[in-house]
């Protein structure tokens, strides 16, 4: 993925677009849909790319693998209901869309893998940037998705301890990056799923 030649980055770029955008249109339609006005403002409720893209983050995402894309920005008090369980299902919003649309582009891959290279190439790219996405969002350090879900898994009196490791959270995050630890972490993790949504999506030739 360090080294793509520009037919797999041609592939890979609209594969990589989709994932961000998806992603980010998950959470601010689920916190729309929460009661939360705050994304609907930010013209957040699209799946334009220029509303969500962070330059820096989707580079990173074709130089080492993994990026970010411009946070869907929320505010809970407009929440309906428990506004900890409300940030909880927003965050994993996100996340869930990116699985989603990983086990739909390996049916793609199945069912049309085949048919040219670009057609195979951009299916694989699908599968693998949204579970990418997805894993690397989930680990629970500020300010992935990960950190909001386990401080709503928390007690009330325990949730502090996330929100005061957010001052740090982005120092810890590019250290984790740069030593190659999320790395280590998270490709076995990816290559499961992979091989997971690959197995039964091969039911969709049945």
């Amino acid at each position: 993925m360090h080294s793509m030649d520009i037919n797999s980055l041609l592939a890979a770029i609209p594969a990589i677009l989709i994932a961000i955008v998806f992603h980010e249109y998950a959470h601010g339609k689920v916190a729309y849909m929460l009661g939360d006005p705050t994304p609907k403002y930010q013209k957040r409720l699209t799946l334009n790319p220029l509303n969500h893209l962070d330059p820096l983050g989707a580079l990173m995402f074709i130089v080492v693998g993994f990026g970010w894309a411009k946070p869907v920005q929320v505010n809970p008090f407009h929440f309906r209901g428990d506004r900890r369980k409300g940030m909880m299902m927003v965050s994993l919003a996100g996340p869930v869309m990116n699985l989603v649309l990983a086990y739909l582009g390996a049916v793609g891959l199945q069912l049309f893998g085949t048919s040219n290279w670009y057609v195979g190439s951009f299916f694989q790219s699908v599968v693998l940037y949204n579970i990418v996405l997805a894993v690397f969002n989930l680990i629970p350090v500020p300010p992935l998705d990960g950190s909001k879900i386990l401080a709503g898994l928390l007690p009330a009196g325990q949730a502090h301890i996330m929100q005061n490791l957010e001052r740090y959270g982005t120092m810890i995050l590019l250290l984790l990056l740069f030593t190659g630890i999320i790395g280590r972490i998270l490709w076995p993790v990816v290559q499961v799923i992979y091989s997971s949504f690959m197995y039964l999506s091969s039911f969709a030739l049945l």
